[in-house]
């Protein structure tokens, strides 16, 4: 484990099966599951590429299938990070995360989990919840060499990249620009789909901003944006630019399952937090509706909400059929079974603070961002960690 010292500016293949379950209320602070809390059922469609199950097949004997065992922290790679906010894996197993305010990447190597600055996005404007953000490794890095990042710039959000070699990071080079940033909602999650194109997080650019934006297929703030590497428009997106799905408000956490089905955590106003099964050219609702109640006015309802007091989530993986969900103002890591019947449970509500990012390193594991140091949370000592979290 490695103590980090630095300068800084501060301060988640089958269908889903059954109904998932939007938990309201807040659980105690444990490093077990939530306590049983009142729940909405929301029944999702069938995934259009392969047929409905609506339970898991017991064993052999005519037994009940085993319970899911509970996640457990099992080490911490790093302490004394300042506001985490990106984290991918090299081919080689290494790390690679963003530190929001810094501009600061950094590079996680070998057994010891060495952790070093290999540059910074210099072009960063870090204010309020933009800086820079998501990172994502090329799927053809030991060719290219290529990282790709999501930063707040003066004027923008933008997409960019840049090689990383023994030396460190070469020039940035802009891959799309003009996305709509503001003080809070500024989206920032990368992710290479199965198709080899890059899927892209942006947010409505706040409350003071313009939510009408999220509808608006024109514009890129409050969508789903999937790209080439070079920054154009991937063939077959529905609308002839960089959009993807839209009417999102704010979304910060982008996984695909075994099935390369595409899913996002997306925060909501007051009342709900959503995960959202994300399809080409479909509409989400934001800003006419939040939550459920969309789907006869032409709207894709979430798979599953949540008040936003246990949720507020950001990172998502998908790993063994669940996605794991990290929540900031709920301060846990959320389970969601999507293979198989089964509940969202929360793990470690409280224990570890915010959580930003969760992400499946090589191994198995999942490596999850705690995110007190980002203005909003009560730093610990050691604040902020990367935990170690076998699932």
């Amino acid at each position: 484990m490695t103590r980090v010292r630095h300068r800084g500016r501060g301060v988640l293949a089958g269908s889903l099966a059954g109904a998932l379950l939007a938990l309201t209320g807040c659980g105690s602070a444990s490093t077990g599951a939530t306590p049983s809390a009142p729940v909405v059922t929301l029944t999702p469609p069938a995934s259009p590429s392969s047929d409905a199950q609506t339970s898991s097949p017991g064993p052999a004997d005519g037994t009940s299938p085993r319970a899911p065992r509970s996640p457990r922290v099992v080490d911490t790679v790093a302490t004394g990070l300042t506001a985490a906010w990106g984290m991918d894996f090299l081919p080689d197993g290494d790390a690679v995360v963003t530190e929001r305010d810094s501009e600061r990447v950094l590079r996680i190597s070998g057994p010891d989990r060495r952790v070093r600055e290999v540059g910074t996005i210099a072009l960063a404007a870090p204010s309020g919840e933009g800086g820079l953000l998501g990172v994502a490794v090329s799927p053809d890095f030991a060719q290219d060499s290529l990282l790709y990042f999501y930063a707040t710039t003066d004027d923008d959000n933008r997409v960019v990249r840049a090689t990383l070699t023994r030396a460190g990071l070469g020039p940035v080079e802009d891959v799309l620009t003009g996305i709509p940033r503001g003080e809070i909602h500024d989206g920032g999650r990368l992710e290479f789909g199965p198709d080899g194109y890059l899927y892209v997080s942006t947010g409505e650019a706040g409350e003071a901003g313009e939510p009408e934006r999220a509808s608006d297929t024109d514009d890129l703030g409050g969508k789903v944006l999937r790209i080439t590497t070079s920054g154009e428009p991937a063939p077959g997106n529905p609308f002839g630019n960089a959009v993807y799905s839209y009417g999102h408000r704010n979304v910060q956490g982008l996984a695909f399952d075994d099935g390369g089905r595409l899913w996002a955590s997306e925060f909501g106003q007051n009342t709900f937090d959503e995960l959202n099964r994300i399809d080409v050219g479909a509409d989400y609702g934001w800003p006419e509706v939040e939550g459920a109640g969309g789907t006869g006015r032409g709207y894709v309802d979430p798979q599953a909400t949540w008040s936003t007091d246990v949720a507020s989530p950001s990172g998502l993986a998908h790993v063994d059929g669940s996605l794991w969900m990290a929540a900031l103002r709920g301060s846990r890591l959320w389970r969601i079974p999507v293979e198989g019947a089964g509940d969202p449970e929360g793990f470690f509500v409280g224990a570890y603070g915010r959580m930003r990012t969760v992400a499946v390193a090589p191994d198995g594991t999942l490596w999850v961002l705690t995110s007190n140091t980002d203005g909003r949370g009560e730093p610990r000592d050691d604040d902020d960690r990367i935990l170690v979290v076998k699932p």
